[in-house]
């Protein structure tokens, strides 16, 4: 007994040792508790293998030596993909699209971490020679010893129990993480694949039960901060600086009032005229609550009619009556722009509306996250978020407003229409969507949906043929909005397995970075030609002067490591969030000669709000985690472990590093002695917007929200 115990023991502990190792190097985690689960599950193997009858001791043996095998080799690559762990979601939801998509992306990653899968699988391979030498005997059933395992059974679960209780009482992430689940990459940085697992494994199950009716008594946390400044600590002022155009104040206007570029405004109202208003729907408050029944919804309502709108500004209804033309950029970063090679990439960052403090987090779902903040406004729950939606009742997207307004709102992506459940994901946020490919849906009732292009079938397929296949269904319409998801930028970066970079070769070959700095670039010349191919043909058909140009990316390309990101960045991107600095589109030609500069911290989940902002549309801004950029509103960038950035303080909850943030005169920005509270505050907004934004997708919230509003 104690032999079988001990050496499925030491395997799971030399399974996370090499996971850890390969993942993120020598950082010390949590050894202590990782051995007590080891033993906690290795007690359990033992006694099921103790229990079992003659061969079936074998098989369960083999089974418990080879599921730790594989799952951890499994976890290892796809950590090494995606820089995240694989958790039974993705396993079920995603692992048909990752099998059909994502081989090139796994053969290579398992090649890159062969070393170590060679590492993980050789004790099984050991332990099966043993065992068939009859080295290695299986215990047979005895009371005593079968005693003897369950007592170790309960003293390892105990001293796991004992590890929690002190990081709770030392208030340490690690517990956080593991009974909040708030981000699975650190539970198994800090505690191991095994306790990642059985986390995931109980969340699951408990999902499970939830959707089919059996709720048990959930705490939805600590209920909305009802404010959004603590007294006696004060918002720092955004730090927006303006400089109208000379063109136009406000190019949505008849008239085109004139600017001076000093930014005064002719025949402008005095601003003492000018009375704000609040972004939001009349709604019964009486029935809102009342139409909750459970503790989430209560939550919901009373969060809804407590948070304070945003209220309208000098940029409210700037673009009123213009098209839209919404990009996510596959893998798109700032670094990907040389003026020299990607002149229109640069140009349309460069002018217009520039954003010197914009972010693009990492979420769970990579792509699907990042399409899902974009067109959401909220901060995804778990994984596939944007596959959750497509039951929900979404009536708050920017497709929406524009349907309700009678126009057809559009959607466009070069790849395949299935991927992701886009065919059900994207006709349920209000577009018309189409593809290039049809993936593996019936052609008969799909096909309809696919659109024709020149090298369709390439990998990845190309942005600018996808503009030139798609652009003469709408541009001629007197009215559109048009969604795109491009992926011309996506992973791998080589001159190989990429189709792109080797299209764009020539272009980047005089450029002294390594390959996959030169393939990264080279791809990107794809993106670069689309949006000049766009910018033409709005100009040919008379709609540039009346079309919003936005772009933003979904991710950064998370596939390249940390040296060659920082090659690629020319600089190190140690300080604070910087690997998550990106670039935003938010272009007009209105704008192009005097671009207005925004130095206000802002991410992706605040595109929805301002956008809908800039056109004037009637919102409610309490349906959104994100804000209104333009709003006074102080600036808050929320990452995925509920690390965040504001205007006085960049906060890394996993390092507990605090940067507070000083202004031009070298004083801190929040005052020394606020800071403890405003820290505090800031913490629990954070919750908060996480909380809403779970609560909105799980609750379908929206429907109810619907039938509270008053008709005016």
């Amino acid at each position: 007994m104690l032999i079988v115990w001990l050496t499925l023991s030491g395997l799971i502990i030399w399974t996370e040792i090499i996971y850890h190792v390969s993942g993120f190097g020598w950082k010390p985690g949590n050894l202590l508790f990782t051995i007590c689960v080891a033993m906690t599950w290795a007690a359990v193997e033992t006694m099921i293998v103790m229990i079992a009858k003659r061969k079936a001791k074998k098989v369960f043996f083999l089974i418990f030596v080879w599921w730790s095998i594989l799952w951890t080799a499994a976890q290892i690559t796809y950590l090494h993909i995606f820089k995240q762990t694989l958790l039974w979601e993705a396993v079920f939801r995603g692992g048909q699209d990752a099998l059909t998509n994502y081989w090139r992306e796994a053969l290579t990653g398992i090649f890159q971490v062969s070393p170590f899968l060679l590492l993980i699988i050789a004790p099984g391979v050991v332990i099966g020679v043993m065992l068939r030498k009859k080295k290695l005997k299986l215990p047979k059933m005895n009371s005593l010893k079968f005693m003897r395992c369950l007592v170790a059974f309960v003293v390892c679960l105990f001293a796991c129990i004992i590890n929690m209780a002190v990081g709770k009482a030392k208030e340490a992430n690690y517990y956080e993480d593991y009974k909040d689940f708030i981000e699975p990459l650190y539970v198994a940085e800090d505690l191991g694949v095994h306790p990642l697992l059985q986390r995931d494994t109980a969340l699951s199950v408990g999902r499970l039960f939830e959707n089919l009716g059996f709720q048990g008594k959930k705490n939805p946390g600590q209920g909305p901060s009802g404010q959004l400044s603590q007294a006696g600590v004060p918002s720092p002022t955004p730090g927006v600086k303006v400089t109208i155009p000379q063109q136009t104040a406000n190019p949505g206007t008849e008239d085109g009032q004139q600017g001076d570029g000093e930014g005064n405004v002719e025949n402008t109202p005095e601003p003492e005229v000018f009375i704000p208003s609040p972004h939001v729907f009349a709604l019964d408050q009486e029935a809102l609550l009342s139409m909750a029944d459970n503790k989430k919804q209560s939550w919901l309502a009373e969060y809804i009619l407590n948070e304070h709108p945003t209220m309208t500004n000098a940029y409210t209804g700037l673009f009123e009556g213009y098209n839209v033309i919404f990009l996510t950029a596959e893998g798109f970063s700032t670094y990907a722009v040389r003026e020299d090679i990607t002149p229109t990439l640069y140009h349309l960052i460069h002018t217009g509306f520039v954003f010197n403090n914009y972010y693009v987090p990492l979420w769970q779902t990579s792509t699907s996250d990042g399409e899902y903040v974009n067109n959401t406004g909220l901060i995804p729950d778990g994984q596939f978020s944007m596959r959750k939606s497509a039951d929900n009742v979404m009536p708050y997207v920017l497709a929406g407003f524009y349907n309700r307004s009678g126009i057809q709102s559009r959607a466009y992506h070069n790849n395949t229409l299935s991927y992701y459940d886009r065919h059900r994901t994207h006709p349920n946020l209000g577009y018309l969507f189409k593809a290039c490919n049809l993936g593996d849906l019936d052609e008969k009732q799909y096909g309809q949906y696919v659109f024709q292009m020149e090298g369709a079938k390439r990998w990845p397929a190309s942005d600018y043929e996808m503009m030139v296949s798609t652009m003469p269904e709408y541009v001629n319409d007197e009215r559109f909005f048009v969604y795109y998801m491009t992926v011309s930028g996506h992973m791998n970066y080589n001159f190989r397995g990429n189709s792109m970079s080797a299209k764009n070769k020539d272009a980047v070959k005089d450029l002294p970075l390594s390959e996959n700095g030169q393939a990264y670039i080279a791809c990107h010349v794809e993106l670069d030609k689309a949006l000049e191919y766009m910018l033409q043909q709005l100009k040919e058909a008379g709609q540039l002067e009346k079309t919003l140009i936005v772009m933003s990316a979904d991710h950064y390309p998370y596939a390249m490591t940390t040296e060659e990101y920082e090659e690629l960045a020319g600089k190190s991107l140690a300080y604070g969030k910087d690997v998550f600095r990106n670039s935003l589109i938010m272009w007009n030609v209105a704008f192009e000669e005097n671009p207005i500069v925004i130095d206000k911290p802002c991410c992706s989940v605040d595109l929805l709000p301002t956008i809908l902002n800039l056109l004037g549309m009637e919102y409610d801004s309490r349906m959104y985690a994100g804000k209104d950029i333009f709003s006074d509103h102080e600036g808050m960038v929320i990452f995925n472990d509920r690390s965040f950035v504001t205007d006085g303080v960049i906060y890394n909850r996993k390092t507990k590093e605090t940067i507070w943030l000083k202004d031009e005169q070298g004083n801190y920005i929040v005052p020394e002695d606020q800071q403890e509270a405003y820290l505090k505050e800031k913490q629990q907004d954070v919750k908060d917007r996480y909380q809403f934004s779970a609560y909105i997708l799980e609750e379908n919230y929206y429907a109810d929200v619907e039938a509270a509003r008053i008709s005016e």
